[in-house]
């Protein structure tokens, strides 16, 4: 049996993120057919999709400080509302999938994480491992999950990934945006796109692209949150890679080397 592997389709792939709530249905469209492509051309591929919420979920929980707690009235209603956001972006998601006829069925963070002083702190994977028994492709997104400490709080995909990795154990972590990669020099113009980037280097890198509002981190965060789960997991295959260029998608689940590889 195959191992696992993790595709995230981040929030800068599927939304404008400087747009508030704004998609971008062709990409969708798009991310969908690879994957439905990927599965038909390798059958035994077994598959968590994660996406992030992008300009969706991502507005309102900078604008209601959703990440750092939800304490008072206000924070709960705010707290709502990106679940709300959150859950539309994933509806779009999961009709696109629906319609290139992959099986697919989402597991809400918010009805079955929970989380601890912000840190995700336990999701049973049962349901995820029956889904994936049962041939289907369950989805995960980054949302709102309750927190025992702080009331509420924010899981991003790579959060969900990362306490997932430890009963799943993946084989790859496939994590699509609409960069090419980790570069160096980024805000400069002899910017370059690195083939291997390591715990070493993270000192070296800013925030990379993250463009409009983004609560979890931008490409800094991103990578930090692997860095950890590759210690567990040394040899797993984390790659970051541009999921914006046709064809992508397809070949990174076929096993190219695309992107930056973290290690």
């Amino acid at each position: 049996m195959q191992p696992i592997t993790f595709l995230k389709l981040g929030g800068s792939l599927l939304t404008h993120k400087d747009q508030p709530a704004t998609p971008r249905p062709e990409v969708i469209r798009r991310a969908a057919g690879e994957i439905a492509a990927a599965r038909q051309a390798n059958p035994d591929l077994r598959l968590l999709l994660g996406h992030g919420s992008g300009s969706f979920g991502h507005v309102p929980a900078k604008q209601h400080g959703t990440r750092a707690g939800v304490r008072s009235p206000g924070d709960w209603l705010g707290f709502v509302e990106v679940w709300r956001q959150a859950n539309a972006l994933n509806r779009l998601v999961m009709d696109a999938l629906a319609e290139v006829g992959l099986p697919a069925i989402a597991f809400p963070p918010s009805a079955a994480g929970l989380a601890h002083g912000g840190r995700l702190a336990a999701w049973p994977p049962a349901g995820l491992q029956a889904a994936l028994a049962a041939g289907l492709l369950p989805v995960v997104y980054g949302d709102v999950v309750f927190d025992g400490e702080w009331g509420g709080t924010i899981a991003s995909t790579e959060d969900i990934f990362v306490h997932l990795a430890a009963e799943l154990r993946p084989g790859r972590i496939l994590l699509a945006g609409d960069e090419d990669g980790v570069y160096a020099g980024y805000d400069g113009a002899d910017a370059r796109l690195l083939a291997e980037f390591s715990a070493a280097d993270m000192a070296a890198m800013g925030e990379g692209a993250a463009v409009g509002a983004d609560v979890t981190g931008g490409m800094a965060g991103k990578v930090a949150a692997m860095f950890p789960l590759l210690a567990t997991l040394p040899d797993c295959e984390v790659r970051i890679f541009s999921g914006l260029r046709p064809g992508n998608l397809a070949q990174a689940l076929a096993g190219e080397p695309l992107g930056t590889r973290l290690r």
